[in-house]
């Protein structure tokens, strides 16, 4: 047997037992080869170890899995992992944030669609150290485990039904920059509720409101992506925008972190930020910060 056709055939039996128990063996088994011989051979081919590979299909289909919205725990052990804490640190070292932070900032509303091509020179971020700051404003309860979650501050404040708090907000804290601060804000008994909050920066809190909230956002190391520009002169060019928000937050998540070098800092606060750049103009862009740790080899 030809060794490219082994390994197809390697392949495709691994893809259709990937839930099952898979080893060496069994592998090396139905090519009809040795296991050391095969072994080998596949990682000349492929440039990585057999059984690296099955685990990283089983978590690059987990990734899917959770996205789709199965439980965590389901999850592992349906791809074989004993316990949720192994899972979870499998999934970590492999893409860089762990299954929770990828529910949080995964838009569940944005479905299957590829992202292959999105990215390109807008998707380069820029790596900064940004000292700490005060953020003040106005916040609605939202729950990052449920269906309705949509993690990006336009899509959010384009659909809320109220009071003009943007407007109230200025008149209110008069910040010395313009420029809004959005952040999802998780709840201390890690229940999935959050509250999304869309701020200024401020110099203090000595001028908030009684119905405001505040915020300090720590020192942190961000990367700094910057969305395609995008015509938002008519209201179709809104929808576009939020759409190219959630596009960004799904490239960052799903193929900047897992060859970046860098993981998800879940000691910080990532946020958005919507400045001058942000008005009906053709290339309306935004920023959206994302704070990071250099990954352990």
């Amino acid at each position: 047997m030809d060794y490219n056709d082994a390994i197809e055939i390697c392949i495709e039996f691994i893809e259709k037992n990937i839930k099952n128990e898979l080893s060496p063996e069994i592998i090396a088994n139905e090519c009809g080869y040795s296991v050391f011989h095969f072994s080998r051979v596949f990682n000349i081919n492929q440039g990585i170890t057999l059984m690296e590979y099955v685990k990283k299909r089983r978590l690059s289909l987990a990734a899917k899995d959770l996205f789709n919205g199965k439980k965590i725990i389901d999850i592992a052990l349906e791809y074989g992992f004993q316990t949720h804490n192994g899972f979870s640190k499998a999934f970590k070292k492999e893409f860089g944030f762990s299954p929770t932070q990828y529910l949080k900032h995964m838009d569940k509303n944005f479905g299957e669609k590829s992202i292959i091509g999105f990215g390109g020179g807008f998707m380069k971020p820029n790596i900064i150290e940004k000292s700490a700051f005060k953020v003040a404003g106005y916040g609605i309860k939202t729950n990052v485990t449920n269906g309705n979650y949509t993690k990006d501050v336009a899509s959010f404040w384009i659909n809320y039904d109220g009071e003009n708090l943007e407007s109230k907000m200025y008149q209110i804290l008069n910040p010395p920059k313009h420029g809004e601060v959005g952040l999802c804000i998780p709840s201390r008994n890690n229940s999935g509720e959050a509250i999304y909050m869309l701020g200024v920066i401020v110099d203090n809190f000595d001028d908030i409101a009684e119905d405001m909230i505040t915020v300090e956002v720590p020192e942190a190391t961000y990367a700094v992506f910057t969305t395609p520009p995008i015509n938002t002169s008519t209201e179709a060019g809104n929808n576009d925008f939020a759409n190219v928000i959630k596009k960004t937050w799904k490239y960052i998540f799903e193929e900047w972190f897992k060859d970046s070098g860098y993981v998800f800092d879940e000691t910080k606060l990532d946020f958005e930020y919507y400045d001058e750049r942000c008005h009906p103009v053709i290339d309306t862009v935004m920023d959206i910060y994302v704070p990071i740790l250099k990954r352990e080899i």
